[in-house]
């Protein structure tokens, strides 16, 4: 019973943060396609539903980018929280691991990755097909008529507007300057007029050009013989009133959604392998055929002449590339009976040589295009399985980290989540590049993320069921202190202690002491930087002497009720090193000056005096 409402409690405890922040990160992403596809909504006059549905189909297509996340910060704020309240100290306390703690929530990620799977194979190819389809629509949208003043208007196909000022009451456009080129720049028309009205037919596939007192410029370049004179005739017309009607689709019409269904982004797995099965025996085939090809044309057809002796005279025998049975002379090329055709030869075969380059290099870009396919495809294979994988992958980043920095909120989780979904983000879009640029294999390129985070999350979790202080920042303070041996001591004065601390047993103590430091203040100063540098990171049997008598020492004196002993000690390093074994020696003398006067024998009890 205990179990089970544990594991109620964590599910409880998972599941509203986990909910709420893969909200918070659709929206975010959400917003991030917006501002990437802003250009293409604003102005199109689009109704309130065709926005809605394509936001719609462009939220479930982020899912695979939302929803890691989502996992990473719901984990580290639900540890954190269980850290900042000591609850998950209560229940380590208790006998339950951490891994027993976090055992119902990995269910439920597995579940949650393996959902992620079907619906990355089933769901999104649907979604994508319908945003991407929708989205290209959208883009081929005439935009909203909404002259503006001041500048050219170019959204109307053919003609260019010009309006110095608009009356936002009447809709009355005044000064206005109209470029016609609908019939090409050869045949533009130029027309001027003091003021017009604007507006759309009923039909909402022609637009009604009403114009006041004008002009009209029109060349007449198409009218005049040949087209090719110098002096192009044109025409000049004045008028009063001129109306004119322009073809504008402001329609919204969606496009096919055949198209794109034939695209990878619209294929499952069964899809996808078949495409690349079927190109990549294409590819195959004609790289066979072209290899072929390759070995079995002669492109060498210069004429050549073999002398041969044929009764007793010499015979010139004209022979091609295909009866050669013994390679061609080179200079056979230059001395020949006609030499004034050498350039000839030689011209005619630095073209054969280009058109042969040419023809290869076509079959080469043709190959890469089916080359490209089977790659992008792959790619979106390869899709279906790493964000079920991320998933895991972060869930055992963010709970075990969590775990360590016991901090809950929204604080410290979201800027350690975000920086480590950043960092996520770059390597998976490197490795997206490489394998869609064929510079690495594709499964390479897609995994290399994974396979980076993964130690990470192995590394994390370790060091979460150890209770390893891996952010404590003290800890490292502290370590490189007593490595450089620049971390003090704070001992205090006790009020109760447990033993007393005899003058003449810390003399002894620390006349062993002064002894040890001497012996290896000799033995550092005797070697080498190289053997130095090597008995930092090996085993010292001086070093390793000194360093015990120096804790011991400090742990008898540590007892002591005299302040001027206590000081004195917090002036012993914690690690004995090459730069502070002279401090540890000045140290103890200093203890052993003081010892003396308490014993007023200002002989070392280790000395006898008529030594």
């Amino acid at each position: 019973m205990i179990v089970k409402r544990l594991y109620r409690f964590m599910l409880q405890s998972f599941l509203p943060l986990f909910l709420m922040t893969f909200l918070i990160c659709l929206f975010i992403v959400l917003m991030q396609f917006l501002w990437k596809s802003i250009d293409d909504l604003v102005g199109k006059g689009l109704e309130v539903h065709v926005i809605a549905e394509l936001f719609f189909y462009a939220a479930l297509s982020m899912v695979p980018m939302a929803l890691p996340l989502a996992i990473l910060l719901a984990s580290l704020m639900t540890f954190g929280n269980l850290g900042e309240r000591f609850e998950l100290t209560a229940m380590k306390a208790s006998g339950v691991s951490l891994i027993k703690v976090m055992s119902p929530l990995i269910v439920f990620i597995v579940l949650v990755a393996i959902g992620a799977f079907f619906f990355q194979n089933y769901a999104l190819p649907v979604a994508q097909t319908k945003m991407w389809t929708l989205l290209y629509s959208v883009r081929q949208k005439s935009p909203e008529l909404e002259i503006p003043e001041g500048v050219f208007y170019d959204q109307i196909p053919g003609y260019n507007f010009y309006v110095e000022h608009k009356d936002q009451e009447t809709g009355t456009l005044y000064d206005m300057m109209i470029y016609d080129v609908s019939r090409g720049f050869e045949n533009a028309r130029i027309i001027l007029a003091d003021s017009g009205h604007l507006k759309l037919a009923d039909d909402k596939e022609h637009l009604f050009l009403q114009l006041h007192s004008g002009e009209q410029f029109e060349n007449l370049r198409e009218n005049s013989a040949g087209g090719q004179s110098q002096n192009q005739p044109y025409r000049r017309e004045s008028f009063k009133l001129k109306e004119i009607l322009l073809q504008f689709d402001a329609g919204f019409n969606r496009m096919d959604e055949a198209g794109m269904r034939n695209q990878y982004v619209g294929k499952n797995i069964a899809e996808l392998q078949a495409t690349i099965d079927s190109v990549t025996e294409r590819v195959n085939s004609v790289g066979a055929i072209y290899a072929r090809q390759l070995k079995e044309t002669t492109y060498l057809r210069v004429p050549y002449y073999k002398e041969s002796v044929i009764d007793n005279q010499r015979v010139k025998e004209p022979q091609t590339a295909v009866e050669m049975a013994e390679p061609l002379p080179v200079d056979s090329v230059f001395y020949t009976d006609r030499p004034e055709m050498t350039p000839s030869y030689l011209a005619q075969a630095l073209m054969k040589a280009q058109r042969v380059k040419q023809d290869y290099e076509f079959k080469s870009y043709m190959m890469e295009d089916d080359r490209k396919t089977i790659r992008r495809h792959s790619i979106e294979m390869q899709k279906k399985f790493t964000l079920s994988f991320a998933c895991l992958i972060f869930f055992f980043i963010g709970a075990p980290l969590g775990a360590i920095i016991r901090k809950g909120g929204l604080g410290t989780p979201l800027v350690i989540s975000v920086f480590l979904f950043i960092v996520y983000y770059i390597i998976d879009n490197t490795g997206y590049k490489m394998a869609r640029d064929g510079k690495v294999a594709v499964w390479e390129g897609m995994w290399l993320s994974s396979a980076i985070l993964l130690p990470l999350g192995v590394f994390f979790t370790y060091k979460a069921m150890k209770d390893s202080a891996v952010f404590d920042m003290d800890a490292y303070k502290n370590f490189f202190r007593r490595l450089t041996g620049k971390m003090r001591r704070e001992l205090d004065v006790k009020e109760f202690t447990m033993q007393e601390v005899e003058p003449a047993a810390a003399l002894a103590m620390l006349t062993d002491l002064r002894r040890l430091a001497s012996n290896l203040a000799d033995a550092y100063r005797s070697m080498g930087l190289p053997k130095r540098i090597y008995y930092l990171f090996r085993k010292f049997p001086l070093r390793d002497d000194a360093q015990k008598a120096l804790n011991d020492t400090v742990d008898y004196l540590s007892d002591s009720r005299d302040r001027k002993v206590i000081k004195t000690v917090n002036r012993f390093p914690f690690q004995l090193t090459v730069r502070n074994v002279g401090e540890t020696l000045d140290t103890t003398s200093a203890l052993i000056k003081l010892f003396e006067q308490q014993t007023g024998d200002e002989t070392p009890p280790s000395q006898s005096k008529t030594d």
